[in-house]
């Protein structure tokens, strides 16, 4: 039994990718885990919610089993117990600091949940995690973002998972729920590097192709370790 775990599903690249795992005949069941379950119904798709900083504590078993009427889950949840399944897990989780409200909030956001996500992913069974960075990502950056995005790269690393792929996407672009000016500005002055196909990596990157490279990667049983797959490789592999 093939499944798939993901979080930051509300979001602009997770939404995308929702959407990839459930047109793939690889996962038998796609698990979603976020503080709220979406209005989305797919015979595949199985949604648990709560406080994402206690998922160390969540009875997923009992939150899974509540929503098998007829115990068609029974197999699921036996499979990621006996580890009797392959798991993977996609995480793109993220958020602004306008929106966290603060330096701290947003550490707590865009770190420590998608650690102990991670961390949730590592003990159920997944031996690789993909996970949503940034093009600037450093610990050691000057500009917080960046900083906090290296750390979390770095803190990832040390889960050893058998295949863990950090993907750094240039500017995004997509339909937001919400309304950016800073991004707005930005894509109006680089999404000509779109067109005339300049400076790969830097060039602004559509929401689907993040995702559509993510699977891909997920799927290619060749890439092991620790990889970090850029902007332009992104848009390679979505093709």
């Amino acid at each position: 039994m093939n499944i798939a775990l993901i979080s930051g599903t509300s979001g602009l690249v997770g939404m995308q990718l929702l959407h990839q795992l459930l047109k793939q005949n690889t996962y038998d069941y796609i698990i979603s885990v976020g503080r709220r379950k979406l209005a989305l119904k797919h015979a595949n798709l199985v949604q648990l919610a709560g406080n994402m900083s206690q998922i160390q504590n969540w009875d997923w078993e009992d939150q899974i089993n509540s929503q098998s009427l007829g115990g068609e889950y029974v197999s699921l949840t036996q499979a990621i117990k006996e580890k009797k399944c392959t798991i993977q897990a996609f995480s793109s989780l993220g958020t602004t600091i306008k929106q966290a409200g603060s330096k701290e909030k947003f550490f707590e956001i865009d770190h420590d949940l998608v650690l102990a996500f991670a961390k949730w992913a590592k003990r159920l069974g997944a031996n690789g995690f993909y996970y949503v960075s940034a093009l600037g990502a450093d610990p050691q950056s000057s500009v917080f973002y960046n900083e906090v995005k290296g750390k979390t790269e770095e803190d990832l690393k040390a889960l050893d998972f058998e295949h863990l792929g950090i993907f750094r996407p240039s500017l995004l672009l997509g339909n937001r729920n919400e309304f950016r000016f800073g991004e707005k500005v930005a894509t109006i002055l680089m999404k000509p590097l779109v067109w005339l196909k300049l400076f790969k990596n830097m060039r602004p990157i559509y929401d689907y192709q993040v995702a559509k490279s993510m699977v891909k990667v997920a799927l290619d049983d060749s890439r092991k370790g620790v990889e970090i797959i850029p902007s332009g490789e992104m848009q390679d592999l979505s093709k």
